[in-house]
């Protein structure tokens, strides 16, 4: 139930009181004496944080109650609070119908895979813990995280006030950003600033779709950069001067190369793009590849020599800072960019741009067909060039492609990029028909 990203879906269906209630006293008998609770905006997160407290008193654990918070404050705040674990309910970029809960070590990492399987196993056997009436947990509040994350992001960078930004919140909790940027003289706008958890503003997932209305306020004023964030704050996406929005492969070499020195290495999922590896190339750096998902980049970010992670989606990660994705952290990281390098359109003019193609195929076998491409795959392709740490992955000199089931629908995900347009598709009608062949 716990995957890489906690848990999340349609509220009273998978997401209920009860399931809050046995979260609680699962991280009771696991070990926790202390859990700092947090919430976005949505509906439903006030009365899920309230059945997980009591479930965690009445095990005697005590709670701090954080209040509406991103989740990146939430991340940074178990150790602030000297707690054991971090709740955040949030269904991050999901619709207004679902909630869900995210679990944060000390620090700042999502739950590993042992705490998660220690988790799982005590909600599978519905383990209670009851404390006697004389050592029930205490509950205290403390609405200073948000105010702390802005201290830790103002000490981060290096802003002379000489941005203005618009940043658009999608009616979430990215509001560390706004006050971050004020407080180091930014002149900034705001779009969908009130935290609301109906999204009335747009889909909370900051798309080039979603983040029209940016792109155009953008173009049309003199800003010099957009900024968009998902409901819960943990993903950061940009738009540029001219009102374009940027890719997250973009983003994620831009953010790589200001940090990366010779033999270095930045963490990122086996989807992301060349055009991260050419510019790490070019610092004497390397791309280390991970299985998708924020919690691997975060897992890979703790060797020493890696100075960054990020996911092409819009997480980023910084671990000299925190090993959780910051959105107001990768915001303030970019708006610093763009001051002292200049137009952002201008940087992601200097990148190589390459063909990324992508497709799927709808299967209700999926399982059985991944493992038919696995085995054809690896008897057509040499071993060096055949990747199984996430689905299937080819490397070729000329580009690569990707077979690789969806974790949610009845899919297997297709991608595809090389160094030209011929290139790309011919790679992925390849893909394609391994998979056709499998079903």
């Amino acid at each position: 139930m716990f995957g890489t990203s906690g848990v999340r879906g349609p509220v009273g269906d998978l997401i209920t009181p009860e399931l809050a209630t046995a979260l609680g006293h699962a991280l009771a008998v696991c070990g926790s004496e202390r859990v700092v609770i947090g919430r976005d905006a949505r509906t439903t997160s006030p009365l899920l944080a309230d059945a997980a407290s009591a479930a965690l008193r009445s095990a005697g654990v005590d709670v701090v109650r954080a209040g509406e918070v991103s989740t990146p404050t939430l991340a940074r705040g178990v150790a602030w609070t000297d707690s054991d674990a971090g709740l955040m309910i949030t269904a991050s970029h999901n619709p207004p119908e679902d909630n869900g809960f995210k679990l944060w070590e000390p620090s700042g990492q999502a739950f590993g895979e042992d705490r998660r399987d220690d988790i799982e196993r005590a909600l599978d056997a519905d383990e209670r813990a009851h404390a006697p009436w004389n050592a029930v947990g205490n509950e205290q509040a403390d609405e200073h995280l948000t105010a702390r994350h802005v201290d830790a992001l103002c000490d981060a960078v290096d802003i002379d006030g000489e941005c203005s930004v618009v940043v658009d919140l999608g009616n979430g909790m990215g509001g560390a950003t706004v006050e971050a940027l004020l407080r180091m003289g930014c002149d900034v706008q705001t779009l969908n600033a009130a935290p609301d958890g109906r999204f009335p503003g747009r889909p909370s997932e900051p798309t080039a779709e979603t983040c029209e209305t940016l792109c155009s306020v953008v173009a049309n004023t003199d800003a010099d950069i957009g900024i968009a964030h998902d409901g819960d704050a943990d993903r950061m996406m940009a738009v540029d001067e001219t009102g374009s929005f940027v890719e997250g492969d973009e983003l994620l070499a831009l953010f790589a190369r200001e940090v990366v020195s010779d033999g270095e290495r930045v963490a990122a999922p086996l989807n992301t793009s060349l055009v991260v590896d050419d510019v790490l190339e070019t610092q004497g750096a390397s791309l280390t590849r991970t299985k998708v998902g924020d919690v691997f980049v975060a897992e890979a970010a703790r060797d020493d020599d890696v100075v960054f992670g990020g996911e092409p989606s819009g997480a980023w990660i910084w671990p000299e800072e925190t090993l959780c994705p910051d959105g107001p952290l990768a915001a303030c990281k970019l708006v610093e960019l763009v001051e002292q390098r200049g137009s952002l359109a201008a940087q992601r003019d200097a990148l190589a741009a390459y063909p990324l193609r992508r497709t799927s195929v709808e299967t209700e076998q999926k399982v059985e067909v991944m493992a038919s491409v696995r085995d054809a795959l690896l008897r057509t392709y040499d071993t060096d060039q055949v990747s199984t740490l996430d689905g299937v992955r080819v490397e070729l000199n000329d580009g690569w492609f990707l077979v690789r089931a969806s974790g949610t629908q009845p899919l297997v995900r297709l991608t595809a990029e090389a160094r030209d347009e011929q290139r790309a598709d011919e790679l992925l009608a390849e893909a394609r028909e391994f998979v056709e062949d499998a079903r």
